[in-house]
């Protein structure tokens, strides 16, 4: 439950800051980016309405004052009177000191300031000015004054229109609020949505976060049940994959565990039994050298075991060095037949050697090639039942020498054909053997630039053939 809650937490807390936290960021600099565009977008359009009005207002007035003698004061009366917009915004007469004369609002409009347009009017070369601010009543208004001049250049006062803001600003807050409904709503489905996609990544991490952890304590018989045909059930499949190939190479382990005890302990029982033999008195000469010979023997045969075991931890550790040179593979296969002649006869087993006339010479590690020989013809020796026959020969397969070991001993089940070659693997447990003397032998073959075939039928006998090649890699590139 822990382990759960962390992975949730975990997830979940990245997603917060990394995903939403980020977009919730971004969502809110661009409405406030909104907000800011809209807001000028709306008090330029209420700036360009007043403009447009004052510029239609003021080229009545030039034709006004053309074709009659006009005196901007004393008509300032008519001038608010013929203003036909009184209700959306107001319309002041602004003598030359800035002292308003008349409004279309009929109410004083005495100012303790001078308007801020109007003096960017007198100063502005199209004789307009504008200003957005709070009035005397501190009502936010927009104001713009446009200049009025006589024949000859000569400014007689200004036409001043004030529109209140308020509605305008209610307008932009309303639009903004939709906005910003519109952006939570969107949030909120990222929520729903994420919090979704969140759990279904979550809740199965989560469980093979706890699976991992039961193999890890042992349970190799731990499953994840996979429900989604993605990346998280190519790793449910690849978990239970793993389960299986960890329980499987437990079982070897065990298994080798046990043969290489068994292993041990016959010689050393041996070794042990004629030592206390030997050590009673009386025992006579003849006693004496075979105890002698049985306790050499089985001391060499400890020696082997704990030779191969050291060659398999350096091929492991990729510590295996071979010593390559030019080598006669007869010279190698006739020595390691020799071996086994005595070994052979004493199991009821006919050893078959076919000599080949002639093998050309190949670069190989002298030693290790007699290991292979040695180990093929081991098993061999050892899965045959007495009556059994084991044939040797080597002949020039095209670009390489082969070599081919048969026995007609108890053979290999096709089930388990495929992982003899395996480390620690052994077919027949009931026999002697520490399981990795092929193992050994293909890592030899193979660093030799070869391989090694294995074919078998169960009650029949197996054959073993080794291809080694006439010229290494190296030699052909270097030529």
């Amino acid at each position: 439950m822990a382990l759960k809650s962390l992975s949730g937490r975990g997830i979940t807390r990245r997603w917060l800051v990394n995903g939403l936290g980020v977009f919730a960021v971004i969502l809110l600099l661009l409405e406030t980016a909104f907000f800011f565009a809209f807001r000028a977008y709306v008090y330029g359009e209420a700036k360009n309405a007043l403009y447009v009005r004052a510029s239609a207002q003021a080229v009545l007035l030039e034709r006004y004052t053309i074709t009659t003698p006009f005196d901007f004061e004393e008509n300032a009366g008519e001038l608010v009177e013929s203003f036909t917009e009184k209700e959306t915004m107001e319309l002041q007469i602004v003598d030359t000191d800035a002292h308003i004369l008349m409004s279309s609002s009929g109410f004083s409009t005495a100012r303790s300031e001078r308007p801020a347009d109007f003096d960017a009017a007198r100063e502005s070369d199209d004789g307009i000015g504008v200003w957005h601010g709070k009035n005397e009543n501190g009502e936010k208004v927009m104001a713009l004054s446009a200049m009025v001049y006589r024949d000859d250049g000569t400014a007689v006062g200004a036409m001043r229109y004030v529109v209140s803001l308020s509605l305008v600003d209610r307008y932009i807050v309303y639009i903004s609020l939709v906005v910003v409904l519109v952006g939570i709503a969107i949030l909120f489905l990222m929520v729903l949505s994420g919090s979704y996609f969140i759990n279904s990544i979550v809740s199965p991490v989560t469980e093979l976060g706890i699976a991992a952890r039961r193999i890890a304590l042992g349970d190799y018989e731990s499953r994840i049940e996979k429900k989604y045909n993605d990346e998280i059930g190519e790793l449910c499949d690849t978990i239970n994959y793993m389960a299986g190939e960890i329980a499987a190479t437990e079982q070897v382990k065990n298994d080798f565990i046990s043969s290489v005890s068994h292993e041990l302990r016959t010689p050393l029982t041996a070794i042990k039994g004629w030592s206390e033999t030997l050590q009673q008195p009386g025992a006579d000469a003849e006693l004496t050298q075979k105890g002698l010979e049985v306790i050499a023997a089985e001391a060499e045969r400890l020696s082997g075991i704990v030779e191969e075991l050291l060659d398999f931890s350096r091929m492991q550790g990729g510590r295996m060095k071979l010593n390559f040179d030019r080598v006669d593979v007869l010279a190698e296969l006739q020595e390691a037949v020799f071996l086994f002649r005595d070994r052979a006869h004493r199991a009821g087993v006919a050893l078959q050697y076919v000599e080949a006339a002639h093998l050309p010479p190949i670069t190989a590690d002298r030693d290790r090639l007699k290991q292979v020989f040695i180990n093929i013809l081991d098993n061999a020796v050892k899965y045959s039942d007495a009556g059994g026959r084991v044939r040797i020969e080597a002949a020039v397969m095209h670009e390489y020498v082969q070599v081919v070991i048969s026995d007609s001993g108890i053979g290999i089940a096709p089930e388990d054909l495929p992982n003899v070659k395996s480390k620690f693997y052994k077919a027949d447990k009931t026999r002697p053997g520490s399981g990795i003397g092929l193992a050994l032998a293909d890592e030899i073959v193979r660093r030799h630039g070869g391989w090694l075939d294995i074919d078998s039928t169960l009650g029949v006998g197996t054959t073993v053939s080794v291809m080694l090649p006439l010229k290494r890699m190296e030699e052909s590139t270097n030529e």
